[in-house]
């Protein structure tokens, strides 16, 4: 049955390639416009749920690390559960039943956060589908919680005027349950494909691009179908993939993927993009993806980072290292400042609930943007996105501690007619100088040389007086105390 509804997909997929307009090489997926509302809608919703969320320890992927001697999964497991080949990972699946999942809930919340989108992961490394799926029994469907989580978020997200899109991070399950073969476990021979560990390969080393042994014909037509029924019943306007699918095998699967893809879209009369990590694709035929980190300068194009409100995981565990509300807001407003989005994870809990950490940031981050949400949701680059002397560093990875910003650093976006300045760290005496607006001395410089006609601090309840001189503009506002980074609004003539 699995193997008819495969070759249907994949079938599918040479027909709408056959009679739509993107081919499968670059130069065709690179004439694929970024869709209007990813420009407008500055902040996304990641969710990782599934069955790591069950054990709650470590990370996301305790699925891995629980086959590994010496992790700290492994040794947890152990005690917790008992040796592994008597209580595998499959075990946790009876285990997960989302009791007191409220799609509804979980929308509204989001909505109220600011958010535009969400991003719901559909299958992550371990193999088990969040979604009733034609290729796999081991879904949630069909186990654990018995529903079509996926599709109920779907149903909510698009209810509540968010954007639906969604996650696979298949690719990764070539080798995710491999080390559980290196000892006596229920990761066993005899091993076939529709077996949930499978295929439970030795892991490279993820920096190679042509490491082997390569993912064989199997499983690339396996990650292809999985891929295609989930653009096919499920319709996300935008694709993730996480970073394994830069490796050589991938690449003439990615292309046929995503001129399938861009093809719905079509047909579907919407525009539609895949994001991406590293240089899985060529530039310009996606979505530029940058883990747990950003970019020093403002880019000419879109981009998207993605972190989570904890530092070490992105799924629900006993042992958060929480963000603050402040240092999420700020990675909000400078990444915006740089013409990209923040996609932003939440990790439920198992029973569907969303831990109480994560509504505080949501909460705070809802107050934030219900004042100053106009410097940042349809905002665009200015001719200048920052001053002050701290910056983000390039590259990902680079949120293991708070950028600690102080009251002259500042990020500007325009939107409406007006340019935002926002203060990254409110000065306890009230007293603002933007050094950007300085009275000009000499035209020809690319400084503002404008007339400001109004100064309005969002949500202050008096009047901020103001000035500009050679220095700077200058700005009072007397009284005015917050952790949250403040927003003046520039009205120019």
């Amino acid at each position: 049955m699995e193997a008819e509804a495969e070759q249907k997909y994949l079938n599918l997929l040479e027909q709408q390639i056959a009679e739509g307009s993107y081919r499968p090489d670059w130069a065709s997926l690179a004439g694929a416009p970024v869709p209007d509302w990813f420009l407008r809608e500055k902040l996304g919703i990641f969710l990782h749920w599934g069955l790591y969320s069950v054990p709650a320890c470590t990370n996301e992927w305790y699925s891995r690390n629980m086959y590994i001697k010496g992790m700290p999964a492994y040794e947890h497991h152990r005690k917790t559960y008992g040796e592994q080949r008597e209580f595998g990972y499959k075990d946790f699946i009876p285990l997960f039943c989302a009791e007191r999942f409220d799609p509804a809930s979980w929308m509204q919340l989001f909505k109220e956060a600011g958010a535009g989108y969400v991003f719901p992961v559909a299958e992550h490394h371990d193999g088990f589908q969040m979604y009733e799926s034609e290729l796999s029994h081991w879904n949630a469907k069909e186990m654990g919680p018995k529903r079509d989580l996926l599709g109920e978020l779907k149903s909510a997200a698009e209810s509540c005027g968010l954007q639906f899109c969604t996650s696979s991070h298949r690719a990764e399950h070539w080798f995710f349950m491999g080390h559980g073969r290196e000892f006596d476990s229920d990761v066993r021979e005899p091993m076939k494909k529709g077996d949930f560990y499978w295929p439970a390969m030795p892991e490279p080393d993820p920096q190679d691009l042509f490491s082997k042994p390569f993912p064989s014909e199997e499983f690339l037509d396996d990650w292809l179908a999985r891929t295609v029924e989930l653009i096919v019943k499920y319709r996300p306007k935008l694709l993730y993939f996480d970073w394994w699918i830069q490796h050589e095998a991938f690449h003439p699967y990615l292309k046929k993927l995503a001129a399938f893809y861009y093809n719905c879209g079509k047909s579907w009369g919407e525009d539609v993009m895949i994001c991406y990590k590293h240089d899985a694709m060529m530039f310009g035929s996606g979505i530029v993806e940058v883990e747990r980190g950003g970019f020093a300068e403002a880019k000419p194009y879109a981009w998207q980072t993605d972190t989570a409100v904890a530092r070490n995981s992105w799924c629900y565990t006993d042992s958060l290292d929480y963000k603050s509300s402040r240092e999420i807001l700020c990675t909000l407003v400078d990444v915006v400042s740089k013409n990209g989005n923040l996609l932003l994870n939440i990790g439920p809990k198992a029973d569907g609930t969303i831990p109480e950490g994560d509504r505080q940031i949501l909460s705070d981050m809802a107050s934030w943007m219900k004042v100053n949400g106009e410097a940042v949701r349809g905002a665009k680059v200015w001719r200048k996105s920052m001053e002050g002397p701290t910056r983000a560093a390039d590259g990902q990875f680079a949120d293991a501690a708070e950028i600690m910003y102080t009251p002259e650093d500042y990020r500007f976006t325009v939107n409406g007619g007006c340019i935002y300045a926002i203060c990254m760290r409110c000065p306890r005496d009230g007293r603002f100088l933007i050094r950007s607006f300085a009275k000009s001395t000499n035209q020809n410089l690319p400084e503002f040389h404008g007339i400001l006609r109004a100064v309005t601090l969002l949500g202050y309840v008096g009047q901020a007086a103001w000035h500009v001189d050679r220095e700077g503009l200058h700005i009072a506002a007397p009284g005015i105390e917050s952790d949250f980074p403040v927003v003046f609004r520039l009205e120019v003539d």
